[in-house]
């Protein structure tokens, strides 16, 4: 059953989403007690309002290389909390940090399936909300099981793909080059995975596939497949929203546009590098152009780079004079939870 907040931050976040945990019929409300040896655990806080309160479940779903939570730390930094105390349920995806967006989001399919079932509520469905990554996978479930799914929203999402990955994908392939790069982020994916508590025969590390989902030959044979909420291809950067709704699912998002947001923050120099290399004087949150991110509703464009659209690093997020008037990270979810619970989602 899902712990407590204390019992998550005791046991390391122990909860991998273990694909193998499939149970016999789809719709069904108990599982046997051989089929459970895990499930998400809810997070929870002290509840002070009832702003977030959505009809379902919200489930963030983590970017490439991410995590739920190590070592007491989460990858959406203070963001699952802040929802919770809002009043929302919320459960923190763990899928393969490293591996193409179908396969993370196969892994994903069966925790929403889990979790269902042991709501005992045959026909619930969730509000996923992913990063990077995360919306890609998200919207992979969306469009195979739409009937799991209320509502994709994309944060600064790899929708289109990633000129960083066009980059990286030079490498050639089939190289010792290429070899040692995959094996030392798979090794490096691994060990993160120890650490957040991933089953690493259950959730495979496979870093190639992962940039290859990620380039913009990737993103566009994924949209291909998978049109539900994007701009119609071609579409100039002008067009900042997708159809709203497909398949009974509703589509939102909202991308950060400034790779360089906070002289203290230690990860800004590899998102203003990046973006040097990548994208020139093409607007980008250091990993993505913000054309490449649109899906459904568009929410808007933030003075965000990649790490601090999930309020990292550790909240270290932008400063200047705007600060006065941009929104933070964590509102931003808080006022996505709102727009969904006033929409009955």
């Amino acid at each position: 059953m899902p712990g407590t907040r204390n019992s998550r931050l005791l046991r390391l976040a122990a909860r991998p989403v273990c694909a193998a945990l499939l149970f016999s019929l789809a719709g069904a409300t108990t599982l046997s007690q051989a089929a459970i040896t895990d499930t998400p655990t809810q997070v929870q806080a002290r509840v002070t309002s009832s702003e977030a309160k959505t009809r379902h479940p919200i489930v963030l779903v983590h970017g490439l290389f991410g995590f739920d939570n190590v070592l007491g730390i989460d990858y959406f930094y203070r963001i699952p909390e802040s929802l919770a105390g809002a009043g929302a349920k919320v459960y923190v995806a763990q899928v393969s940090g490293a591996n193409s967006s179908e396969i993370r989001g196969e892994q994903l399919i069966q925790e929403l399936k889990n979790l269902r079932a042991l709501s005992g509520n045959p026909s619930l469905k969730f509000n996923l909300i992913g990063h990077s990554q995360g919306a890609p996978t998200a919207r992979y479930v969306a469009a195979v099981e739409p009937g799991l799914v209320a509502s994709v929203t994309s944060v600064g999402g790899a929708n289109g793909g990633s000129k960083v990955a066009d980059i990286l994908r030079r490498i050639p392939e089939g190289s010792a080059s290429e070899a040692v790069v995959a094996e030392t982020l798979r090794l490096a994916m691994l060990l993160l995975g120890a650490l957040s508590g991933k089953d690493p025969s259950q959730l495979p590390e496979v870093p190639l596939n992962a940039l290859n989902s990620l380039t913009t030959v990737g993103g566009a044979a994924f949209d291909k497949k998978f049109p539900q909420g994007r701009p119609a291809p071609g579409s100039t950067c002008d067009v900042k929203s997708g159809p709203a709704e497909a398949n009974g699912v509703r589509y939102y998002s909202w991308s950060g546009v400034q790779p360089l947001t906070n002289a203290f923050d230690a990860s800004d120099v590899a998102m203003g590098g990046l973006s040097l290399v990548a994208f020139g004087s093409e607007t980008n949150d250091g990993l993505l152009a913000v054309c490449s991110t649109r899906l459904g509703t568009h929410l808007g464009d933030y003075r965000q780079n990649h790490l601090d659209e999930v309020n990292q690093l550790f909240g270290l997020t932008y400063a200047g004079l705007w600060t006065l008037f941009e929104k933070k990270p964590v509102q931003l979810y808080q006022e996505q939870a709102a727009r969904l619970k006033n929409a009955g989602l």
